[in-house]
């Protein structure tokens, strides 16, 4: 056993730094909770003593030199890092930076296109020059999952000066492909490969989860601690472990892009998250599969979906279950709800369950919300699919305007079915998983308005301010019916 790793530094500091009963005389104005509704000081009181400020003795995240460079130092041991950074916005401040560390303006960089609008939002900060590679339909799945080798290698024979690619691994509902494959395959180019690993940060623990693109050679690694260990929503981890990408690159971009007040219990909850997956034992493992085990078979007890089989290149925390085409997804959700049971996603015809990291003890109540799943829906009615397989017809896409360009261009708002043929000014987001359907600067098809009006008649949530209408750049000279 690593005896290091049963420290928690920031943690205990902060507690110690409470024991002696401070008086604030600084920021926060709770003023460690002192002042504070009564509605609501019951609840929030634990945390708030916690909610501290850079005083003397608790460092500073922008430049570490004490007890928050200590927990990132165990943190970058656990993770077997070159350096692990702290992070309090999320997995989506981490991409950014690493964006903006690798590319500048007019730079190629070649990005898988099933990514999070963090992704994009990146490109678009940075003034990159996208070339997206577009992933394989996998049609056991019935949905995109990773790109292939092969297209990865067109892309950088095409485009052999790229900055940095960018990959997304494992995706949504936890499938993982052959990275390592692409790691060396990008390497040879001499070319840093960035991967967006959110869902992954359990991954360290080992098999019988899969490898993490960390420990398979990837050259910076963004993990969300908050969706799989137990830390605080918006704590991430980012790791750098090569020399291909600047570190005092990535800690300047954190600078800017991170508040200058960072969330103390946000990054105590990263130390207490690395704690935890350092110590899980080979038994509690155990008990997790056994309880994943348990569960799936409940979920079994119902003919309106297919509980889909796992493999070893997927996390067998993701439990989907695939809708039949009879019955509606976000019908069945409605129902599991209904019944205070919130799944993590609903698309067209899938729901995704996440286990935790802990045995699951609440089966009585999933029993029943199935049972009343399969009473709700008992008499089938037909319900129209949506055939994404064509969604991306390029292997190799380019978007139609630069970032650049769009910047001095005007933007129009028009009812969808007009917007066809024209370049969208916004990208269009199914909210989770956050993966763009249509990009910014990408020109609008009849698939696009199809599958669109599709999405929105079952329900799926979208990501845009006006549901009616869709904004696009007005050139010279365009005709608009």
């Amino acid at each position: 056993m690593n005896h290091k790793q049963l420290e928690l530094p920031l943690f205990t500091k902060l507690q110690t730094f409470q024991d002696k009963n401070p008086i604030s005389f600084h920021v926060p104005g709770h003023k460690n909770g002192s002042v504070f509704p009564h509605q609501a000081k019951g609840t929030f009181q634990s945390i708030l003593k916690y909610d501290m400020t850079e005083l003397n003795g608790l460092d500073d995240l922008h430049a570490p030199s004490e007890v928050i460079k200590e927990a990132e130092e165990l943190a970058q041991d656990y993770f077997n890092s070159k350096h692990t950074f702290f992070l309090v916005g999320g997995s989506t401040v981490g991409n950014l930076a690493m964006l903006l560390a690798t590319c500048q303006g007019g730079d190629h960089i070649i990005v898988q296109r099933n990514c999070h609008k963090s992704i994009v939002n990146g490109l678009e900060l940075c003034g990159a020059k996208p070339i997206f590679i577009t992933p394989e339909y996998e049609e056991a799945l019935e949905r995109y999952t990773s790109p292939s080798v092969a297209t990865l290698q067109e892309a950088l024979h095409r485009y052999p000066d790229a900055k940095a690619v960018v990959l997304t691994y494992p995706d949504y509902f936890g499938r993982t492909y052959s990275i390592k494959e692409m790691i060396d395959l990008i390497h040879s180019y001499e070319i840093p490969v960035l991967v967006d690993e959110a869902h992954g940060v359990h991954f360290s623990l080992g098999s019988p989860f899969p490898p993490s693109a960390l420990e398979l050679g990837a050259d910076v690694v963004v993990h969300s601690a908050h969706k799989m260990a137990p830390a605080m929503t918006m704590s991430s981890y980012l790791h750098v472990n090569s020399m291909l990408v600047s570190e005092d690159k990535i800690a300047h971009y954190l600078q800017i892009l991170q508040s200058s007040s960072p969330s103390y219990p946000l990054m105590a909850s990263l130390d207490i998250a690395r704690y935890f997956l350092a110590n899980i034992t080979k038994e509690e493992l155990e008990e997790i599969k056994e309880s994943v085990a348990y569960v799936r078979d409940i979920f079994e007890r119902s003919d309106i979906w297919n509980v889909l089989p796992i493999s070893e290149k997927d996390d067998f925390l993701k439990i989907t279950l695939h809708v039949k085409h009879q019955y509606a997804a976000n019908e069945v959700t409605r129902i599991f709800e209904e019944n205070q049971i919130y799944p993590e996603l609903t698309t067209h015809n899938q729901i995704l369950f996440i286990h935790g990291l802990a045995p699951f003890n609440e089966d009585r109540r999933l029993k029943n919300a199935i049972k009343s799943v399969n009473e709700q829906l008992k008499n089938n009615e037909n319900h129209a699919t949506i055939d994404i397989s064509k969604q991306f017809p390029k292997k190799i896409q380019e978007l139609d305007l630069s970032y650049t360009t769009m910047n001095k261009l005007k933007i129009i708002e028009v009812p969808y079915e007009e917007g066809i043929g024209h370049i969208s000014a916004e990208s269009i987001i199914p909210y989770p998983p956050g993966i763009p359907f249509l990009l910014k600067g990408e020109r609008i098809t009849e698939a696009h308005f199809k599958a669109l009006a599709e999405m929105t008649e079952q329900g799926i949530r979208l990501q845009q301010r006006n549901r009616e209408r869709i904004k696009i750049y007005r050139h010279k000279g365009d005709q608009l019916s």
